[in-house]
């Protein structure tokens, strides 16, 4: 029985296709073939049909096998094998000797694993039959498939394990609210292993879900996130069309409610009590209040304002932003004494409205707010913020100038006394009286020193004198004609010599420290006797100006070269001031065209015809020569000596002479020591002017030659000297010390002398010698310079 089916398998399996042999081997092969007679389209070449060897379907297997022999899969069998094992089987492709075995003598194939659909879901694999002996194939290499049928193995898995959801609350039923979505691995071609079927198991009866789509919606209507905000909704998938045994998954949905604006504000209480008192200043906050919205974010922003009516014009209320409480404020100064209570009616509305739930009501709401005005001490109130008081710069101490006025604005109405701040009045220049209020002068005033006063005055109350306030008090000093007006500058004024009569030579203005009402005017005038033989006339340009005329032809500075004319200055206010203003004018010499050229007298002196040019170059000359003799005597004196040996390489001895002037009027006096000693003198150790050293040795200093009394001695010393210096030459030279004589008034002229020192010698001493050295003082008498 067992042979049978699986030879009904083997048969039912067979492929559709035709394997084509050559026709040689056909023919020898298969002597039943049936041979088909015809010509081709080329050569005419005979066709034969040849009979199929072997063929099958594909193979089917079920996956996850799980019995205890391997799965047998199916046979392959060829009409070439006799049953003598001449033929051998030979299986390749996937899965070929590991997954799939095949019996070679038989050709029977088995699964030797247990195999997964999801993993691979069919094998293709290639068999051919071939003679052991000679290893030739009797049938060409043929491919077939092994399909794996699918089992309900795999449960239905959602994209997400947890999904999160937010809808608005007061939704309608049937609103959407998310979709879920599952998966099954299983075969959705072949039987319903994948078919997925969606159920609610946790959130009913709030929410829904479709079956087919996976969708969930709103079950029930008007939910109110203030009642409840967060559900957890459980979905189930399940495969198999959701019939018994089939597999399953779940997943949780959060669904939050998200807020609209179905709540209008409402107040807490009706009426609210706040206290005020009446010195609080403007924007003082007074209270809070606050209207309920249970709702969230812009849904339950307030707007609080007051209704028109008492105190709306007293008090203000503002919204506070992140508390949405209304804060009432102080609008305007409070008087306990002019009001004592307020009542205001306060409105809370949403600012922003859902026109949906307008249905529901006004979104809005009202309250009474009451407000206590406390009477406070207060201190004095003047009548004026600031007081201007005018008063005359001629007042007399003592003058009542003005009056202050203050009282308690309180009921009790406390006495009220007053005093200036010194400190805005160090001068003490004004008082006021402490009763009235009214204000004095002290000491006398003074418009052009100081035109306007600010002073501050105080008022105390007199049972309470911490209560007190102040207001500036402004005093304008008013003019009177008190000074009389003057020439605005002082005028340098000349008049040519060659002016001609009625020639106008200044114009002159005047200033007054007065400030008339109308304006200065100002009138000029000669003084009366200097009219009599006037040289100058004024006249008056009715513009507070008046010109300076001439009154005849020429004028002589030999003669007169200045003239005094005093002009009288008057002013035009009351009482009337005067002055007389003394202007000076000089004669002069001009050119042609009246432009002054000199008001000297001393310049009358020089030649006519000698112009100022000439003058100019006369001067120039005399400094140029200064500046020649002065060069001449500075190069004189910077000439430097010859050096005793011109070239380094002369090795000859030296012979340095010493010119000797001789010895005055005592030649003939026995030798003396004092000649070959100079006790003016001091002997310093001093470098080589003839040759440079290379390098500088420390100068030592010797016995003073004036403390030796034997000249054998003096020389040896000399000698020695000359011997140690280290800046000697290199080569031997000769000092001779020649005697000067003594006594001689002129004392020492010898050159050694003066090399002693660096500095510039005096030599003007050789001018009181005589005539004998004028020559000597001539040329090296005065003092150059560099």
């Amino acid at each position: 029985m067992r042979t049978y089916s699986l030879t009904v398998l083997l048969w039912s399996c067979m492929l559709h296709a035709v394997h084509m042999m050559p026709s040689q081997k056909r023919t020898n092969k298969h002597s039943q073939s049936e041979r088909i007679t015809g010509l081709s389209e080329n050569d005419g070449e005979t066709l034969h049909r040849t009979k199929r060897g072997w063929m099958w379907n594909q193979f089917f297997l079920l996956e996850e096998y799980t019995g205890p022999d391997t799965q047998y899969v199916g046979k392959l069998h060829t009409d070439q094998d006799k049953g003598d094992g001449n033929l051998k089987y030979i299986l390749t492709g996937d899965g070929a000797g590991s997954l799939f075995i095949i019996d070679e003598n038989t050709g029977d194939i088995h699964a030797a694993k247990k195999l997964d659909r999801e993993e691979k879901s069919l094998y293709v694999l290639r068999a051919k039959a071939i003679d052991r002996k000679t290893g030739r194939q009797v049938e060409p290499e043929s491919e077939f498939i092994i399909k794996i049928h699918d089992i309900n193995d795999n449960e239905p898995k959602f994209t997400k394990d947890m999904y999160t959801a937010s809808i608005p609350e007061m939704s309608g039923v049937g609103t959407s609210v998310i979709q879920v979505t599952a998966t099954d691995a299983d075969d959705a071609n072949y039987g319903n292993s994948a078919k997925v079927v969606y159920s609610i198991l946790q959130g009913q009866p709030y929410f829904s879900v479709d079956p087919e789509t996976g969708i969930i919606k709103t079950a029930l209507p008007d939910m109110s996130r203030e009642n409840r905000e967060q559900y957890q909704v459980v979905i189930q998938a399940k495969d198999m069309g959701g019939q018994m045994g089939g597999l399953s998954g779940t997943t949780t949905v959060n669904i939050t409610l998200t807020d609209v604006n179905d709540n209008p504000p409402r107040f807490p209480q009706s009426t609210y009590q706040f206290n005020s008192p009446e010195s609080a200043p403007p924007g003082t906050p007074l209270g809070r209040i606050k209207a309920n919205d249970p709702d969230l974010g812009e849904n339950a922003e307030t707007e609080y304002s007051i209704s028109n009516g008492e105190g709306s014009d007293m008090f203000d209320i503002v919204t506070d932003k992140d508390t949405q409480e209304g804060i009432i404020t102080v609008k305007k100064q409070l008087d306990f004494e002019n009001k004592m209570l307020y009542t205001l009616r306060v409105e809370a509305t949403n600012t922003h409205l859902d026109p949906h739930f307008l249905q529901l009501g006004p979104f809005k709401d009202t309250a009474l707010v009451k407000i206590s005005v406390e009477d406070i001490d207060e201190p004095p109130v003047f009548s004026r913020p600031s007081y201007l008081i005018e008063v005359d710069e001629d007042a007399k101490e003592g003058s009542i100038i003005g009056q202050v006025v203050a009282q308690d604005p309180d009921i009790t109405k406390n006495t009220i006394k007053y005093s200036v701040d010194r400190h805005t009045d160090l001068d003490r220049i004004f008082n006021i009286y402490s009763g009235n209020g009214s204000l004095f002068i002290s000491k006398p005033l003074d418009r052009e020193e100081t035109p306007w006063h600010n002073i501050t005055v105080i008022a105390t109350e007199i049972n309470n004198p911490k209560q007190s306030s102040q207001i500036p008090v402004f005093i304008r000093i008013l003019d009177i004609n008190d000074h009389a007006p003057e020439f605005a500058k002082y005028y340098e004024t000349f008049v040519c010599e060659n002016a001609k009569a009625g020639q106008l030579i200044q114009t002159v203005s005047a200033v007054d420290k007065d400030e008339p009402p109308r304006g200065h005017k100002f009138f000029f005038e000669v003084v009366p006797e200097f009219a009599v033989h006037p040289n100058f006339s004024i006249v008056d340009n009715k513009d507070n100006t008046a010109g300076i005329m001439t009154r005849r032809n020429g004028y002589s500075r030999s003669k007169t070269s200045t003239y005094l004319l005093p002009v009288i200055i008057f002013d035009n206010d009351y009482p009337i001031q005067s002055s007389t203003g003394m202007l000076t004018i000089r004669v002069c010499a001009c050119d042609s065209r009246g432009n002054m050229q000199s008001c000297n007298a001393e310049a009358l002196l020089l030649p006519a015809g000698l112009s100022t040019g000439a003058l100019v170059a006369i001067l120039l000359c005399i400094i140029i020569l200064l500046v020649l003799v002065v060069l001449f005597a500075a190069l004189k004196r910077q000439r430097k000596k010859e050096p005793l040996i011109i070239s380094k390489d002369d090795v000859r001895d030296n012979i340095v002479t010493y010119n000797d002037e001789g010895g005055g009027e005592e030649d003939t006096q026995a030798f003396d020591i004092g000649t070959l000693r100079n006790p003016e003198a001091r002997e310093e150790s001093k470098m080589r002017r003839d040759v440079i050293p290379e390098t500088i040795f420390q100068i030592r200093r010797t016995t003073p030659l004036w403390e030796n009394i034997d000249v054998q001695d003096f020389i040896h010393r000399r000698l020695k000297e000359n011997d140690s210096d280290p800046a000697a030459p290199p080569y031997d030279s000769l000092a001779t010390y020649a005697y000067e004589g003594n006594d001689s008034i002129a004392n020492s002229l010898s050159s050694l002398e003066s090399l002693t020192t660096d500095g510039n010698q005096d030599y003007d001493y050789l001018s009181d010698w005589g005539p004998r050295f004028k020559k000597l003082a001539d040329m090296y008498g005065g003092e150059d310079s560099d």
